[in-house]
């Protein structure tokens, strides 16, 4: 049976709760019954969603929505100093709760996964979740991102395995002490925070330091950071190497594209074992190999839980298909840093073969820009045209000199057919004027571009 609610997190305020991360952790705790409260900017299909578990969600920031019995106020990094809910929780004397130390809190006690990386971080965690759940284990999960089914991004399981995903944005990921951690890649991103290689490896190396004795690290052989991080490693944790390269213990045999789908072939203890991945991609049937030796490490047999990775239909925003006018398909990706963009067209290529492939992409963040401009416009250049918009800026002040313009120049340098459109409002017109029957949409970012897929294909329709 599932712990019970952490100490002194039976009455929670959530500053952002409507946040991927954040409303995670209100779900779970208002499914375990604690009194779950909180505010953020804009209302949402995830404010009714908690609202639905019986939490009490206030549109906009205001010291007055903070009630006086509140027994922790739970924040992410990106709250700033001055929110007037945590002045008042200063005021009146609440503890302060990163968001990172209350997941922490719902793992105790249970087995946790803790599936980490530049990318692929929700993808793994999801199929995780979705696999175990189809085998009966009944996992608690806490994800990134909203799964196709159950079409939610957290869940309270009855079960002992608690799948979750570790960001390393911020360090948070060292507050978690994992059974089974995964490292999926690790490259220089959140420039904010990391200023070099060194210390992204440094942060992913404390991480795994934070596994539980006799717990297991499975990591991949192909990427080079991730090899480089297991080479700098004591080898004081169980670790288990999986991908393509001749020295991975679970390594991939082969990956053959099939449609929207994959079959993949991997050799695990010497023998092989063929599954699906139903989703297209050569990076998402890595995810699915990783959650499979993620499993295996927890004792789950592989024979059982290969099978149960078919039942992952994807995840909201992960090459998320939202529909066909006109003769042209609209799917929407997540991607927002260079290898994650190249990845996503590559997968898209070998789904539609000579079908002209459009992007809609959006940089996210200044300083993300400034870093990998040059690397986001040569992933465009896969592309057969794309349109750039201005940079979303989340959580960022503008950088002087740093505008989706570094992108649109590096993109046209490569070859690459790229049009740039400042206003939103434009683009559903814009992309009709391109589309023809045949063609695939993919808007493409980590901000409100998802937003888009519906109004473009709302104008195709006319």
């Amino acid at each position: 049976m599932a712990p019970g609610l952490p100490t002194a997190m039976d009455r929670p305020h959530f500053i952002g709760i409507g946040g991927a991360g954040m409303s995670g952790i209100a779900k779970i705790l208002a499914q375990r019954g604690a009194k779950v409260a909180g505010s953020d900017a804009k209302d949402s299909a995830t404010a009714d969603a908690l609202r639905a578990l019986g939490a009490t969600v206030h549109i906009g920031h205001a010291a007055g929505h903070l009630a006086d019995d509140a027994s922790c106020v739970v924040v992410s990094s990106a709250i700033r100093e001055d929110n007037p809910e945590l002045v008042r929780a200063a005021e009146l004397g609440v503890p302060v709760v990163h968001r990172s130390d209350a997941l922490a809190a719902l793992m105790d006690g249970l087995r946790p996964i803790a599936v980490a990386g530049t990318h692929g971080k929700t993808t793994t965690t999801s199929m995780l979740a979705v696999s175990l759940t189809a085998l009966g284990r009944e996992p608690s999960y806490a994800i990134g991102g909203d799964l196709d089914a159950p079409g939610s991004n957290a869940l309270h399981g009855a079960g002992e395995i608690f799948v979750a995903e570790a960001d390393e944005s911020d360090r948070s990921f060292h507050t978690y002490a994992p059974e089974v951690a995964i490292i999926l890649n690790v490259e220089l991103d959140h420039h904010a925070n990391y200023a070099s290689m060194e210390e992204i490896h440094e942060s992913f190396e404390t991480f795994v330091g934070r596994i539980v004795p006799g717990g297991t690290l499975v990591i991949s052989a192909d990427h080079e950071g991730a090899r480089e991080l297991t080479r700098r490693l004591d080898g004081s944790v169980r670790t288990v190497t999986y991908g393509e390269s001749d020295d991975a213990d679970v390594r991939v045999l082969s990956v053959v594209p099939q449609g929207l789908r994959s079959e993949v072939t991997v050799e695990l203890d010497g023998a092989p074992l063929t599954f699906t991945v139903s989703v297209p991609g050569r990076h998402y049937a890595h995810n699915a190999v990783a959650a499979l030796t993620a499993g295996v490490a927890l004792g789950i047999p592989a024979a059982e839980l290969a099978p149960a990775l078919a039942a992952y239909t994807g995840v909201k925003r992960r090459l998320q298909l939202k529909g066909e006018a006109a003769g042209v398909q609209v799917v929407d990706s997540y991607a927002h840093h260079p290898s994650e963009m190249t990845a996503d067209l590559e997968a898209m290529r070998a789904a539609v073969g000579d079908a002209r492939i459009l992007v809609v992409f959006q940089p996210h963040l200044f300083s993300r820009t400034r870093e990998l401009g040059k690397e986001m416009g040569q992933a465009l250049s896969l592309a057969d045209a794309s349109v750039v918009l201005d940079v979303y800026p989340a959580r960022e002040d503008p950088i002087p000199g740093v505008t989706s313009e570094l992108i649109i120049e590096a993109a046209r340098a490569a070859g690459a057919d790229v049009t740039a459109v400042h206003d939103k409002t434009e683009i559903p017109e814009v992309v009709a004027g391109m589309a023809k029957p045949g063609d695939l949409v993919l808007t493409m970012g980590a901000g409100d571009v998802t937003d888009l897929g519906p109004l473009i294909l709302d104008r195709l329709s006319k």
